[in-house]
């Protein structure tokens, strides 16, 4: 027979085994391999338990089904009467018709989707379907209950950084407060002081109309102060304005709004040209403008396939819009991308060697003031295009197209730029990656309005001779090579923008035109 001393000494020696098994360095190879494994079931699990769903709805597809009611989990800061709003038309008590199966997981689908584009809960959303309590007197055996199943996004977002780039390096405040007042509201506050860009304050309220996420409205304001040494100024912005977001179908984006803006060309440096200092002091631009986008790219950092089309028309000073400004102001940028088939690719897609090309236009017309209707105003320094830099034309210091007088870049009225760039994977980092070596050429040319035959400056002239003007100027758009540089880089498209590191060699240049041979850095979201 055991004695007790006996039962002790086995306990301690379990005890001290176990202790020991703990202390054991768990193989790193082992743990990733059991880590792997556990995955793999769950996904397994997973995706026999989306099979055994869908063929569950596919052999019930045809059946009858009426929709209850509709509720919505866990969203605890979100008004009810705004997820109504988006829920009340899909129950079958307000429909002339009942469902199928399959027609009511499409239309709560739908809802599910307007839920995620409101950007205030995670992803996923969960679907459950489930029969009405059958002692409910009000039920049918069609009924069911749908229950949707949210997790809320943090109402509060703090950002802060500092971004450095395109010969500017700056500091950086984000407040993002989302779903305000429990209608998926959203407040922005920003605020950067920069090298270049000395102070930059904007403030946005944005909300959804009619708890329709693809219908907003915004109001906003801001106020900041840019250092512009390629024109030896500074100007300083004060103003707000209101816009409504819209999409139409074949998700085509609009934006139609209203700004305001005091502005200020001051701080001229001692050996401002008199271009800039003609414009110097204060103005007022009151315009209204329509903004049309159609993005049907793959990825628009760094696509490989689809095309891009952007428009935006602005329209100042006319009629009852009154300011110092009058003008019509028209740009068009197009990207296409094309996968480039390879040996030993089965597709092309496959190979991640892309070729894009890229084409931007604009033009302003010069308009007259209400005040003085036969006299069209000259474009003010502010509202001219700059042309030239890391984030459009390659090659060129920044703003380093068109006109000048003297060292000043004063702008100009009418561009076209264009470029051609060729992707190709990084070897041993793989297409999958988001990085990429290019090989590129752009160019483009920047011209200002033509003066009148009487030589007598834009602006103190009559609307035809303004009107010949423009048409002489869009001809000599094409009038010879553009101003050209080609390169050679690398490319990394980081979630937020795309960096570029850059080695260009300006191969055309006209009088006065500034290129820059050597690295460059580029960011951008939509870069040439």
């Amino acid at each position: 027979m055991a004695s007790r001393l006996d039962d002790e000494d086995d306990k301690t020696n379990v005890n001290g085994q176990i202790f020991a098994n703990l202390q054991k360095r768990v193989d790193p190879k082992l743990q990733e391999e059991k880590t792997k494994a556990a995955l793999e079931r769950e996904r397994a699990q997973y995706e026999r338990a989306q099979r055994r769903l869908a063929e569950l709805i596919e052999t019930n597809s045809t059946l009858p089904c009426s929709i209850s009611s509709i509720r919505v989990l866990n969203a605890n800061h979100t008004r009810r009467g705004f997820l109504e709003k988006i829920f009340n038309p899909i129950i079958s008590a307000n429909n002339d018709r009942p469902y199928t199966l399959a027609e009511a997981i499409r239309e709560v689908s739908i809802g599910a989707d307007k839920l995620h584009k409101l950007d205030i809960f995670h992803q996923p959303i969960s679907l459950f379907i489930d029969r009405p309590s059958k002692t409910d007197p009000s039920t049918t055996p069609t009924d069911v209950d749908v229950y949707l199943s949210v997790r809320e996004k943090s109402r509060l977002l703090l950002k802060t950084g500092t971004d450095v780039g395109n010969a500017e390096g700056s500091a950086y405040g984000n407040l993002l407060w989302r779903n305000i007042f429990g209608g998926a509201e959203t407040l922005n506050l920003n605020a950067s002081l920069g090298t270049r860009t000395r102070s930059a304050y904007q403030a946005s309220f944005e909300t959804p109309i009619l708890s329709n996420p693809d219908q907003r409205w915004e109001l906003g304001g801001l106020a900041s102060s840019t250092q512009k040494a390629w024109a030896s100024h500074e100007e300083v912005l004060k103003g707000g304005w209101a816009k409504l977001h819209f999409l139409t179908r074949g998700n085509h984006r609009h934006e139609i709004g209203y700004n305001g803006v005091w502005r200020q060309v001051t701080g001229l440096a001692s050996n401002a040209s008199p271009t800039v200092r003609a414009d110097a002091g204060d103005s007022v631009k009151s315009s209204i403008s329509h903004t049309w986008v159609n993005d049907r790219r793959d990825n628009p950092l760094l696509p490989s396939s689809g095309y891009y089309i952007k428009t935006i028309s602005e329209l100042a000073g006319w009629g009852p819009l009154k300011g110092d400004v009058a003008f019509l102001k028209s740009e068009l940028e197009t990207q296409a991308a094309l996968p480039v088939p390879m040996p030993g690719f089965q597709s092309a897609s496959e190979s991640g060697v892309s070729f894009t090309t890229g084409l931007r236009a604009g033009i302003l017309y010069p308009l007259a003031l209400a005040s003085d209707p036969n006299t069209p105003q000259a474009s003010y320094l502010n509202d001219r295009f700059q042309l030239g830099g890391p984030a459009d034309v390659r090659g060129f210091r920044l703003s380093g197209l068109g006109p000048r007088d003297g060292a000043d870049a004063v702008g100009g009225d009418v561009y076209a730029a264009g470029s051609a760039n060729l992707f190709f994977p990084i070897p041993r980092v793989g297409a999958e990656k988001p990085f990429r070596l290019q090989m590129f050429v752009n160019g483009g040319r920047l011209l200002a309005l033509k003066r009148s035959e009487s030589g007598k400056p834009q602006g103190h002239t009559d609307s035809k001779a303004v009107q010949g003007s423009v048409y002489d100027t869009l001809a000599e758009v094409g009038n010879g090579l553009p101003s050209m540089a080609a390169g050679v880089g690398l490319v990394y498209a980081h979630p937020v923008a795309r960096f570029e590191l850059n080695f260009s060699l300006p191969l055309v240049l006209r009088k006065g035109e500034d290129g820059r041979k050597g690295l460059q850095f580029g960011i951008g979201i939509n870069l040439l």
